[in-house]
């Protein structure tokens, strides 16, 4: 409850109702008594509020759907009484946002209805003809809800079919046919130009021999002596007639090696054009494939090293596990002979001449062998004899015999054992 003097700022109203009024005072940025228990006092907002308008694809008269974006402001009128007290009819106790939602829909409704009464081009041409429309009419309804709308700007038009697109494609293509026409007619001017050079010279020419042939005929009806002049300016003239004439030549020779030149350097351009592509080409075709083949083959024989490389410590490792292994049989095998030559010694201790005997018996075979080894290697044997005792084969044979019969003796004079005895023992 409010009592004395209440005030308010420039950006909103005072609205007191009740006792001593018939109709609500209104009080715009300014100050005023109220009567608390009489009275009551209430504040509508008088700040501009920013819309932004959106209609989503809406058709237009030619049945285009378009969406447009406007930006409008609004605001409610504090100046006007008739139309501050309607809008507190309509608003008055309601949010900023209440009153910006409902002056947005109104907005929004007028916009779709000019969308639909405009072409596409009329709406994307002429954007204040469309701006002023949807101004007019939305502001002619907000006017009587209190609301005045300060302005309102087309910010955007889009098209999802593409017809804005199209548009400018067909504005692109006319300028361009009016560039080409612009050229056409400016080269059509100038050929007309010089054919009307050309004509005023032959004309002048023309008219210069008309001179000539008048001061000849003159000089012909006046004096006979003047003949030699008259001959004398008619060759100066013709003189004159020829070096024109040159001059002409000269000109369009000059123009025709001008023509090649340029059709020269449009040839050098389009080989220069060829050479660039071939080495664009010789670039896709040959050296990346090459570069890439040579990567590959780099790779490759990383690969290859790498492999090798495991392979040979692979096999270090197994030529070291097998020498190991190798080393370990030898080693037993060593160990093992060891034992049985410790045992033979013990035996050829306690047996001695016994021993003895038999290691020799097991050796005769061998000593028998070796003395008989040369003779498998022979080939052919030639033999001799005197004529006394026995030849060939048999002879052979005994004297392999004798000579393992010789055995016995050589091993008692070596180590003072008799195998004769041991053997019958």
């Amino acid at each position: 409850m409010t009592f004395g003097f209440v005030t308010c700022g420039p950006n909103e109203a005072l609205v007191i109702s009740g006792c001593c009024y018939s109709q609500p005072l209104l009080v715009p940025g300014g100050r005023t008594f109220v009567w608390g228990f009489l009275q009551k006092c209430q504040r509508i907002s008088l700040n501009t509020m920013t819309l932004q308008v959106e209609s989503q694809r809406v058709y237009t008269s030619q049945g285009v759907p378009i969406s447009v974006t406007g930006i409008a402001q609004v605001k409610v009128q504090g100046q006007n009484q008739d139309m501050l007290l309607a809008a507190c009819e309509q608003f008055l106790g309601k949010s900023e946002d209440e009153v910006r939602q409902v002056a947005l829909e109104t907005l929004e409704g007028h916009q779709r209805a000019i969308m639909g009464s405009m072409t596409v081009e009329e709406i994307y041409k002429d954007r204040k003809k469309f701006s002023e429309q949807v101004f007019h009419v939305a502001s002619s309804d907000l006017i009587n809800m209190g609301i005045t709308v300060v302005s309102y700007t087309l910010k955007d038009v889009r098209d999802e079919e593409g017809y804005l697109k199209a548009l400018g494609m067909a504005r692109t293509a006319e300028v361009k046919r009016d560039a080409k026409i612009g050229e056409a007619e400016a080269k059509r001017d100038a050929a007309i130009n010089e054919a009307i050079a050309e004509e005023e010279r032959m004309a002048s020419r023309l008219q210069n021999d008309v001179e000539i042939a008048k001061a000849q005929r003159d000089f012909h009806l006046k004096k006979a002596a003047y003949d030699m002049e008259v001959e004398t300016k008619r060759a100066e003239a013709e003189m004159a007639y020829q070096l024109q004439a040159a001059k002409s030549r000269q000109r369009i020779k000059e123009e025709a090696i001008q023509v090649q030149v340029v059709e020269r350097s449009q040839q050098i351009q389009v080989m220069e054009q060829e050479i660039m592509r071939r080495e664009k080409e010789l670039e896709a075709k040959v050296r990346q494939p090459a570069a890439a083949e040579k990567y590959k083959m780099e790779r490759l024989a990383e690969a290859n090293r790498n492999r090798m490389v495991m392979e040979a410590q692979a096999k270090a490792e197994a030529i070291t596990l097998k020498g190991q292994a190798e080393a370990f049989a030898i080693e037993a095998r060593a160990k093992a002979e060891a034992e049985q030559m410790a045992k033979k010694a013990d035996a050829w201790n306690e047996y001695k001449e016994a021993a003895i005997v038999d290691m020799m018996l097991e050796a005769l075979p061998k000593v028998a062998a070796e003395v008989a080894a040369p003779l498998t290697q022979m080939q052919k044997i030639k033999m001799v004899s005197s004529g006394n005792g026995e030849i060939g084969v048999s002879k052979l044979t005994r004297e392999v015999l004798a000579v393992v019969g010789e055995v016995p003796a050589m091993v008692s004079n070596m180590t003072g054992v008799d195998i004769r005895k041991g053997a019958s023992a």
